[in-house]
């Protein structure tokens, strides 16, 4: 997952830390990319407009 594949006001899904050892995926709309790389090996860290941090998985 790239970088620029993200953009602020994206919907996506993405896992939080705690859900990740069953994956399970949470929706919303990007309100802060919070990783500086261009690419991340476990996905882009952002922060949805709901205050939830994850990584993520998907763009819808």
């Amino acid at each position: 997952m790239e970088r620029t594949n993200i953009q602020i006001g994206s919907k996506v899904k993405v896992v939080q830390k705690q859900d990740q050892r069953t994956g399970k995926l949470t929706e919303g709309v990007v309100m802060k990319i919070l990783t500086k790389s261009a690419n991340h090996p476990h996905g882009i860290k952002v922060m949805l407009e709901s205050g939830v941090v994850g990584r993520v998985k998907e763009v819808l």
